[in-house]
């Protein structure tokens, strides 16, 4: 379990292809703080570290994390947000993140006022349901908050301290990003479905671009 607040930002160093997946290798402040069998979220995705040496790790990237997220697409120079699982007796901040990728969105707009930063992200039509205005979602690995939502995309305000701490700070038009919707929302519209319900009603309204 996460709670989608970043803890430090890695290095794409390598990515190797593997039997149906990859390998990342990462230089990361974290790495010496690591040791192989250890979960890390990785742009929102849990992986398990397999080699820490230094200020370096690797992380075996599974097929099926390759063909839903954005890791089996990420390059040398890429920077990746980095978080730790919570402790039991840590600090909760954020939210609570799986760490399991619901979809992959778009930035389809990143504006500047005063001093946040705004962006626009597109989303699958399947993850309507379970977005909600004002409620909580994970870009990237990052804890934000929905603060305008449309039919097929929502807006997110991102404050100084976020944006030069994560990857964001490299983020351009049309770039791929992680998304993973709030957990307990996600349950409540499963439990809907089992009752046979139709599912939660959506009501689609404007994002502030």
């Amino acid at each position: 379990m996460f709670t989608g607040l970043v803890e430090s930002v890695g290095d794409v160093l390598e990515r190797k292809a593997t039997s149906g997946g990859l390998r990342i290798r990462l230089a990361a402040d974290l790495a010496p703080e690591l040791a192989p069998g250890d979960s890390l979220a990785v742009n929102g995705v849990c992986l398990t570290v397999i080699v820490a040496q230094g200020r370096e790790l690797q992380a075996d990237v599974g097929p099926e994390t390759v063909r839903v997220t954005t890791l089996g697409s990420v390059a040398p120079g890429t920077l990746v947000n980095l978080e730790r699982p919570l402790r039991a007796d840590g600090r909760f901040g954020g939210h609570f993140v799986q760490g399991h990728v619901d979809g992959v969105g778009y930035i389809e707009d990143l504006r500047t006022e005063f001093d946040a930063h705004w962006l626009t992200i597109s989303f699958p039509s399947m993850l309507a349901p379970f977005i909600v205005h004002r409620g909580s979602i994970a870009v990237d690995g990052i804890s934000l908050t929905v603060a305008g939502l449309g039919r097929d995309r929502f807006d997110v305000q991102i404050i100084p301290y976020t944006f030069g701490h994560t990857n964001l700070r490299r983020a351009q038009v049309r770039d791929r990003v992680n998304i993973e919707c709030d957990m307990v929302g996600k349950y409540v519209v499963h439990a809907a479905g089992l009752a046979g319900l139709s599912g939660l009603p959506v009501r689609a309204g404007d994002v502030t671009h």
